[in-house]
């Protein structure tokens, strides 16, 4: 079953079973949402937008056009997606970049995702951070701009550059198509 909290506005068909949608959020008719999802309070999508399953969008995000969110993600509060690489009010591009944020990873609270970038497979987007270029599968990014500071597990376990974690064990990274 589908919920839908009275106050959000919801204007496409296309949501999977088992989604929440929180107070106060707009999501517009083009837009495709998928099952288990969570859309928390106070947060818009737009129309040319595709989520997939289990994901969570926290409260203050607005997912703009372009922006395709694959399985398994978490977008952490106040996420700010771009669309346009010069905006210019009341002038439109042709088509909008396409931002891609690939199946399992997460991005942190307050980070700005710059339009036409990719998100790799479980990759891990620290807080406030500002992602300027594509991140590859498993590699964790933060800072402005963000900068490659390490790698992350499938399982979520935070490795430093020499792929060990905190009490120094040495991960391996299983990359897709091989797990």
């Amino acid at each position: 079953m589908i919920k839908v909290h009275p106050t959000a506005e919801v204007h496409t068909n296309c949501i999977g079973e088992d989604t929440m949608v929180w107070q106060y959020s707009i999501i517009l008719a083009g837009a495709k949402i998928g099952k288990n999802c969570n859309i928390n309070f106070n947060v818009f999508i737009e129309n040319d937008v595709i989520i997939g399953d289990n994901v969570t969008i926290k409260s203050g995000v607005q997912v703009w056009d372009g922006v395709r969110i694959e399985d398994d993600v978490f977008v952490g509060p106040n996420v700010t997606f771009t669309n346009d690489i010069v905006p210019r009010s009341k002038q439109y591009p042709e088509s909008f970049k396409e931002t891609i944020i690939s199946k399992g990873c997460s991005i942190g609270a307050n980070s700005t995702i710059v339009a036409g970038n990719i998100i790799g497979a479980y990759a891990f987007v620290g807080a406030g951070s500002v992602v300027t270029k594509s991140i590859l599968p498993f590699h964790v990014y933060y800072g402005n701009p963000a900068e490659h500071k390490g790698y992350v597990t499938k399982e979520g376990v935070l490795l430093d550059l020499g792929f060990k974690d905190k009490n120094g064990i040495t991960h391996k990274i299983i990359e897709l198509g091989n797990d």
